[in-house]
C-alpha cells in the first residue's frame, strides 16, 4: 500500500510503498478514503526535518543535553549513531483520517465491515486503529467533511476547558483550521466571539462564520480593541489557537481579559508569562492535550480501557462523536475551508502547498477505491546487505522493527556470514519496510507466516513487546526455526513452562536469550582473570538505569513485566556467568510505595549455589550523566571493577592494570557471532536451558519478594 512518510534528517516528504497492516486484536483495519493535512504541526514537522543541524538543535534544545550527557557516559561515536538512528527513522504523516472498515480485530465490539469510520490513522491507504480512537460517521456526513473530525476535536477539548456560558464573549486567537472551526463550536455554543489574524481572507471566512474580527496586522494594540468592543469589561475567555514563537501573544490575552478570566493554550506560542498581567486579574491559564481525555494513556487508547461516562463525561472518542453529531445536524460545516485536493501520488506538491501558499487552509488527500492490501513487498535496499550470506550460513527473519533491532541487532551483524531474508512487523508496515530498506533484507511483511513457512528461513529473531515473546518463541520452534529473543524470555512462569515443553519437543533447535553482557570482552577478561578462585564471589552491580516515564508499556505488567523482569534480569543472568554457579536464593526490596514505579527503584540480594553472593543496585532516579553500569567483583584478596563496559581495571592480581575498549562493549556483537556459527555449524546452547530458567524464575522471585516484605521485629 502507499503511506506518506517524512524523513527528520533531509526533510523529504515521500509517498512509499509498505507492506499493509494486519488484522490486530482490539483494532480495525480501514480502508482510507480521505485524510486532512493539519496545515500547522505537519507543515512544522516538515519544516523541522529541512532545518539544518543548528536548526534542529535549537528547536529541540532539551535533546542537545541528553545528546552531551550520553557523549559523557557513552562515547562520541555510539551517541551519533544513535543520533544518526533515530533522526533517519521514517516519521508517518497525518492523524485526520475518513475510511470504510475492512476487517475487525478480536475483542472490537459495535463496528463492522463496510462502515465507514473516522480514526486518527496517518495518511495511508489502510490503517490500523484502536478501537477508542474511531467514530463512526454519520449516513449524511460526507467523507470530505468529517476527515476533519479528529482536527475540529482538538478545537472542540479547547473549547470545553475554556468552559464557556450562552452570551460569553471569547476571543479565538489565530484563524487557521482549528481556530476557524473553534469559531464555530463557540457560536454554536452561543458565545460573542471575536477573531484575531493576520490574513485577510481567514479573517473573512471567521466573519461569514458569525464572529467579529480584528486585523492584526493592521492593529496594533488588540487588547484595546476587545476593551472597547465589550464596553471595557475584557473577553470572558480566549482561546490561543496560534502557532508563534513570540510571547506577545499570551501578553496580549492577558491584557484583553477580564478579571478571573480563562486562557487556553491550545497552540503553540512563547510562555514567557508576566507575572503582574496575571496576577491582577487572577487569571486561569491552561494547556490543552489534543483531542480530549484518554489522548496519550495507553490503556485506553492502546488496551481499550475507556472511561465511565458518569465519571468522565468527554474523552477523545465521545468528542469525534460529537462533531459528527453537529455536523450531521447542520450545527458545523467545514466545507468552507476545503481550498486544496490531491490524490495521495500528489502528496509532495500537497505539501509544498501548505508551505508555500498563504491562501492554503483544508488540504485534503483522496485515495483509490481498491487499496494494496498486500502484506508482503519486496524491498529496493538503500545501501548494501549489513550481512554476508555464504553457502550454508544462517538465513534470517527478524520480527520486530524497533529501536532494538535498528540501532542495535542490525548493527551488531554488520559483515557476519549470514543474510536476512525478512523483516517483519505487525501492524507498522512504513517502520518495517524502512528498516528493511536501510539494512538491504529484500522482503518486509506484516504477516509472520510468511517467514515461518519459506523452508530456507532457519532462524528467527525476536525482539517485540515483552508480552509476545513467549508465544512467539513456541511459534517459531513449533515451525522448525532456531530461535533468537531478545529479554526477557517470558513474563510469568505459565509462559516459562510452555517454553520449556516447546524446547524439549525440539530439542535440535537452539533458543538463544538476549543476556549479552556475559559475552561482552570485559567480561570475558575478568573471567580469566577469576580462573582458578579459591573462594566464593562478592559481585556489586549498580545500575544507573534511568528514567521511563510512568506510562510506558515497558512498565505494565501485563505488557513489559516491569523493569526487573524486563531488563534487570540482564544482571542476575551476569551474575550467574561470573559465578558459574545458579541463584537459590533471591531477596528484594523497593523503594516507597507498591506503585508500579517502585519496581524500578529496587536493591537484589541473590545467594548463589556455590556460596556467592550478590547485590544488585536497580535504580531509575539517578542522572543520566552518571555512568550507567558499574560492576565490582571481590575474590581472594583481589577486586576487579568494570565502568559502564569501557574500562575494567584489576588490583591485587599481581600485573595490576585497565583492560579498555574503544566504545562500550556490551557484547551484542560477540553474542551474534557465536549464534551464527552455532546455527551454522551445530553445537551445545550459547546459554544452558538450566540458565536460562535459573535466571528468569530469580527475576520473578525478586519482584515477588519487592512486594511482600518481611517485618521489622
Amino acid at each position: 500500500m502507499k503511506q506518506i512518510l517524512q524523513n527528520l534528517q533531509n526533510g523529504s516528504t515521500t509517498v512509499v510503498h509498505v507492506p499493509s497492516p494486519g488484522t490486530t486484536p482490539g483494532q480495525l483495519l480501514i480502508a482510507t478514503q480521505r485524510t486532512l493535512i493539519s496545515a500547522g504541526t505537519e507543515k512544522m514537522l516538515v519544516e523541522f526535518g529541512q532545518a539544518g543541524w543548528i536548526g534542529k538543535a535549537r528547536a529541540q534544545p532539551e535533546k542537545v543535553k541528553q545528546v552531551l550527557d550520553k557523549i559523557k557516559t557513552d562515547g562520541l561515536i555510539p551517541t551519533l549513531e544513535a543520533v544518526f538512528s533515530k533522526l533517519g527513522e521514517p516519521l508517518p504523516l497525518g492523524y485526520c483520517n475518513a475510511g470504510v472498515v475492512i476487517e475487525v480485530g478480536g475483542g472490537v465490539q459495535g463496528y463492522q465491515p463496510g462502515q465507514r469510520v473516522v480514526s486518527n490513522g496517518p495518511h495511508a491507504e489502510i490503517v490500523s486503529v484502536p478501537q477508542l480512537l474511531t467514530a463512526r460517521i454519520p449516513d449524511n456526513v460526507s467523507d470530505d467533511q468529517a476527515a476533519f473530525t479528529v482536527l475540529a476535536s482538538i478545537g472542540l477539548q479547547g473549547v470545553r476547558l475554556a468552559q464557556p456560558t450562552l452570551g460569553e464573549t471569547v476571543v479565538v486567537y489565530g484563524l487557521g483550521l482549528i481556530g476557524l472551526i473553534t469559531v464555530q463550536l463557540l457560536r454554536a455554543n452561543g458565545c460573542r466571539v471575536i477573531g484575531i489574524d493576520i490574513n485577510p481572507e481567514r479573517l473573512k471566512l471567521a466573519q461569514s462564520f458569525g464572529a467579529e474580527t480584528i486585523n492584526g496586522r493592521d492593529c496594533d494594540n488588540s487588547p484595546a480593541v476587545v476593551m472597547s468592543l465589550t464596553q471595557g469589561r475584557g473577553a470572558d475567555a480566549v482561546l490561543i489557537t496560534a502557532s508563534a514563537k513570540t510571547d506577545q501573544i499570551m501578553s496580549d490575552a492577558a491584557k484583553m481579559s477580564r478579571k478571573r478570566g480563562r486562557i487556553i493554550l491550545v497552540g503553540v506560542v512563547g510562555l514567557q508569562l508576566n507575572r503582574a498581567e496575571f496576577y491582577e486579574k487572577e487569571l486561569t491559564f491552561q494547556v490543552s492535550c489534543s483531542y480530549g481525555p484518554g489522548r496519550y494513556d495507553a490503556t485506553y487508547e492502546q488496551q481499550g480501557q475507556d472511561y465511565p461516562l458518569g465519571f468522565v463525561r468527554w474523552t477523545e472518542q465521545r468528542n469525534f462523536e460529537a462533531i459528527l453529531q453537529m455536523l450531521s445536524s447542520g450545527q458545523l460545516n467545514f466545507e468552507p475551508l476545503i481550498t486544496h485536493r490531491f490524490p495521495i501520488d500528489d502528496a509532495a506538491k500537497a505539501y509544498q502547498t501548505i508551505q508555500s501558499d498563504p491562501a492554503c487552509l483544508g488540504v485534503l488527500l483522496e485515495y483509490p477505491q481498491e487499496p494494496d492490501r498486500r502484506q508482503t513487498v519486496n524491498v529496493t535496499a538503500l545501501k548494501p546487505a549489513a550481512t554476508k550470506g555464504t553457502a550454508g550460513s544462517p538465513v534470517i527473519a527478524i520480527v520486530g522493527a524497533g529501536n532494538f533491532t535498528r540501532a542495535t541487532l542490525l548493527p551488531a551483524f554488520k559483515g557476519l556470514p549470514a543474510r536476512f531474508k525478512y523483516m517483519v512487523g505487525r501492524s507498522n508496515g512504513a517502520t518495517v519496510q524502512s528498516a528493511a530498506a536501510k539494512f538491504g533484507i529484500p522482503h518486509a511483511t506484516t504477516d509472520l507466516n510468511v517467514a515461518l513457512n519459506d523452508p530456507e528461513v532457519n532462524l528467527v529473531c525476536i525482539t517485540t513487546n515483552h508480552d509476545s515473546h513467549a508465544q512467539l518463541v513456541c511459534r517459531c520452534l513449533a515451525a522448525g526455526k532456531h530461535v533468537f529473543v531478545e529479554k526477557p524470555l517470558a513474563l510469568h512462569r505459565d509462559q516459562l513452562a510452555n517454553i520449556r515443553e516447546a524446547i524439549q519437543q525440539h530439542p535440535q533447535l537452539q533458543l538463544a536469550v538476549g543476556f549479552n553482557r556475559r559475552f561482552s570482552p570485559h567480561i570475558e577478561h575478568a573471567k580469566k582473570l577469576l580462573t582458578g578462585r579459591a573462594n566464593p564471589l562478592a559481585i556489586n552491580m549498580l545500575v544507573n538505569a534511568g528514567d521511563i516515564p510512568a506510562n510506558h508499556w515497558v512498565h505494565d505488567p501485563a505488557v513489559g513485566g516491569g523493569r526487573i523482569i524486563g531488563e534487570g534480569c540482564h544482571f542476575i543472568d551476569l551474575a550467574v556467568h561470573l559465578a558459574g554457579s545458579p541463584v537459590t536464593q533471591v531477596v528484594a526490596q523497593q523503594m516507597g510505595s507498591q506503585s508500579v514505579l517502585a519496581n524500578d527503584k529496587m536493591s537484589l540480594s541473590l545467594q548463589l549455589a556455590d556460596g556467592s553472593v550478590v547485590a544488585i543496585t536497580y535504580f531509575a532516579n539517578g542522572s543520566k550523566a552518571f555512568p550507567k553500569e558499574r560492576i565490582t567483583v571481590f575474590s581472594d584478596n583481589r577486586v576487579i571493577e568494570i565502568d559502564n563496559f569501557r574500562y575494567t581495571k584489576s588490583f591485587g592480581f599481581g600485573r595490576d592494570r585497565t583492560f579498555k575498549t574503544s566504545r562500550q562493549e556490551k557484547g551484542h556483537r560477540q553474542q551474534f557471532t557465536a549464534l551464527v556459527e552455532r546455527v551454522a555449524k551445530g553445537g551445545d546452547w550459547l546459554i544452558p536451558w538450566s540458565d536460562l530458567e535459573n535466571v528468569t524464575i530469580a527475576s520473578f522471585l525478586a519482584v515477588e519478594s519487592a512486594r511482600t516484605p518481611v517485618p521489622f521485629a
